[in-house]
């Protein structure tokens, strides 16, 4: 099974995804941002992009990748990965689902100005603020079309860490 922590940046993905793995047995985290960092490491270079995500290539990598962990060690994959192009989580679920991997998408939530402020105090390395407070209206854009309605939303807006991921926990295992 898949356990996908979707949302934009500051809701929480990373610290929860590895709160979340040691509440569920035999699970594991992969970050399939580490999939894109392959691919920007090619050279000379892919076409020009302001995000991996866009290459062809990286999405059913994600999904091959994601199918060959599980293979090997079974139980549960826990991916924080923000995806907000329908088209693009439409292809990966379809190809998780297309090899019988069951997947339980949950999006972490928080308003704006939570957002905002996450962002402006994480110290952890990542992509820049700028980076990250470009996308804080493409994901307010997917949550109201279609993003909200596909997976099961966590508000972290008043949640810590730990609560989220017992609240995504408790969710999974039903």
């Amino acid at each position: 099974m898949i356990v996908w922590l979707n949302g934009t940046h500051g809701a929480g993905k990373t610290t929860t995804s590895a709160l979340l793995q040691q509440l569920l047995p035999d699970s594991r985290v992969f970050d399939a941002e580490k999939v894109g960092e392959t691919l920007m490491d090619i050279a000379p270079g892919l076409p020009a992009t302001d995000n991996f995500q866009h290459w062809r290539p990286w999405r059913p990598l994600v999904v091959e990748t994601a199918r060959q962990v599980l293979d090997y060690t079974g139980g549960t994959l826990v991916m924080p990965m923000t995806v907000l192009v329908e088209e693009y989580w439409r292809e990966i679920s379809s190809g998780l689902a297309g090899h019988g991997i069951p997947v339980r998408h949950f999006v972490l939530h928080a308003g704006e100005e939570v957002l905002r402020g996450r962002i402006a105090g994480d110290t952890v390395v990542g992509p820049n603020s700028l980076f990250r407070l470009r996308h804080l209206e493409p994901y307010a854009e997917a949550a109201r079309t279609w993003l909200h309605a596909e997976a099961e939303v966590v508000d972290t807006t008043h949640l810590t860490p730990s609560q989220a991921a017992l609240q995504t926990a408790q969710a999974v295992r039903g």
